[in-house]
């Protein structure tokens, strides 16, 4: 009786180092996914985080850009202010009627509309770890408010 103890023990220890072994090649074939999901979820979070930014941007320059008397450096101004607690220093800001058409914000007739818009490109704002957004994208924020 105890021959057949030790034997099945024996068999047990095997049995356990071949489940330990699976173990491992499971691991290894679901970890890359795993990571591919967290580092894409983080990154997707921080463009949306820098979405919201530009788009904030946009909203507080339109804002200067409404009020009569302003000019264009008064909306750049309000943009730059915005962004500055952002942590993104590459951005371009141009302002535009409804056309795209470059206007002067002190010359705009009243009951027009201005357009403020704000953009980033990915490859200087985003993440470096593993660049899942393509770096050439371009993050844009933008309003659209009428001249007082």
């Amino acid at each position: 009786m105890k021959i057949s103890k030790i034997m099945s023990r024996k068999w047990q220890n095997r049995s356990w180092m071949q489940r330990r072994g699976a173990v491992i090649v499971e691991v290894a074939l679901t970890l890359p996914i795993l990571l591919y999901l967290a580092f894409g979820t983080v990154e997707f979070g921080y463009y949306f985080y820098v979405k919201h930014a530009l788009e904030a941007a946009a909203r507080e320059g339109a804002r200067a850009g409404i009020v009569s008397g302003n000019t264009n450096t008064d909306v750049t101004t309000a943009v730059t202010n915005a962004m500055a607690s952002t942590g993104i220093a590459t951005y371009s800001t141009t302002i535009t009627d409804t056309a795209n058409a470059n206007v002067t914000v002190n010359t705009v007739a009243a009951g027009s509309y201005i357009k403020v818009t704000v953009n980033a490109n990915w490859g200087t704002v985003g993440m470096r770890p593993l660049q899942l957004i393509g770096s050439s994208k371009t993050v844009t924020g933008q309003m659209v408010m009428r001249h007082e």
